[in-house]
């Protein structure tokens, strides 16, 4: 390609000009293959100004600024030369990298699903395509794009992540944990042991999400979530001085962690420190005022405290904002009739059984 781009442009120049295009494309391939961008891209300016008609030199310009980090001019170039050749392949994979790399995901995952819809079994392709769509929260995109990748690439760790990370993300968490556990046993990554601990956590399976917290916590001690994951484990599994030392440490590293606020606040409250849940609980709502959990152990806390209607009033914001959680509407219920509001408190116990007979059913 580079002798037919010399070729052409020797036959549009003169051969006695000092700087015809065809020494400025020569002296700017050689200055890019030393690594000097900053004379590469000078002389393909140059050139582009008498000859804008160079598509290879425009490519070449695109690469030189993008390995300058100036993605914006990069992307320019990238897009002048496709609209002279747009079935240019590499041409069209360089622009999705610029937009990749300049955080454009959108983008990115434009060009490169025009590249994945015609070789799907790239694996490259898949991975980056994947990757613009966790970045945009489309996690659906993600597993439709890597299934057929993980399963003829089951020893690609990059596959595993995305694809595990995104399964756990709509729900699908039980083949989600899995793909993400060998990530994280083989690759020893503090951020996939914690993801994985997560997930266990929901899944209620506490003695896995405690291992995969403390291991965790032993690659990187300072990772946000991993002694919070490690306090919560060991709390539903009733190890609670342990537990409270671990979240009382998540909350040195990152006062403002709003689930170590929110379990110990929950803790305290069974063991009757009612100032220290208090002092917990009304921060986890300083964090996320509109947090049903938080708001629910506010209002059990009220109604211990004897502060019926504080409690009453937390508890109808809760079934507001979350419906179909059942165990408020019977507290709820419980507090109407306490203050003898008995219609108010057979509503709510009706809705009540309502939502349990759904649950069993």
């Amino acid at each position: 390609m580079r002798t037919a781009v010399l070729a052409v442009l020797l036959a549009c120049s003169g051969a006695a000009q000092e700087s015809s295009p065809e020494q400025l494309f020569r002296e700017a391939v050689a200055a890019q293959q030393k690594g000097d961008d900053a004379t590469a891209i000078r002389k393909y300016q140059e050139l582009l100004k008498v000859r804008s008609d160079v598509v290879e030199a425009r490519a070449n310009l695109g690469a030189a600024l993008a390995r300058q980090g100036r993605f914006d001019e990069a992307i320019e170039q990238y897009l002048a030369a496709l609209a002279k050749n747009e079935a240019n392949a590499p041409l069209r994979m360089n622009l999705a990298l610029a937009y990749y790399k300049k955080g454009a995901f959108a983008e990115a995952a434009k060009e490169l699903k025009t590249l994945h819809s015609a070789n799907a079994a790239d694996e490259r392709l898949a991975t980056l395509l994947a990757d613009c769509y966790m970045h945009l929260g489309q996690d659906d995109q993600v597993i439709a794009v890597l299934r057929p990748v993980a399963s003829t690439h089951p020893e690609d760790l990059g596959v595993a992540w995305l694809l595990g990370s995104a399964l756990v993300h709509t729900g699908q968490r039980g083949e989600g944990l899995e793909l993400v556990e060998v990530v994280a046993k083989r690759s020893d990554r503090a951020e996939a042991y914690l993801l994985a601990g997560q997930t266990a956590l929901k899944l209620s399976q506490f003695e896995r999400a405690r291992d995969d917290a403390d291991d965790a916590v032993k690659l990187n001690p300072q990772l946000p979530g991993a002694l919070t994951l490690q306090g919560m484990a060991l709390q539903y599994m009733g190890e609670f001085p342990a537990a409270a030392a671990a979240l009382e440490k998540a909350l040195e590293l990152d006062p403002k962690d709003f689930d170590a606020h929110l379990a110990l606040g929950t803790r305290l409250l069974v063991e009757r420190d009612l100032p220290g849940a208090r002092k917990h609980l009304e921060r986890a709502l300083e964090i996320k005022p509109d947090d049903t959990r938080a708001r629910y152990g506010m209002a059990r806390l009220e109604r211990t405290e004897g502060k019926l209607e504080a409690a009453v009033k937390d508890l109808e914001r809760v079934v507001h904002d979350d419906p179909t959680w059942a165990q408020p509407h019977i507290e709820l219920s419980a507090l109407y009739f306490r203050l003898n509001r008995p219609q108010d408190g057979e509503r709510e116990r009706a809705i009540f059984d309502r939502l349990s007979a759904a649950s069993k059913q």
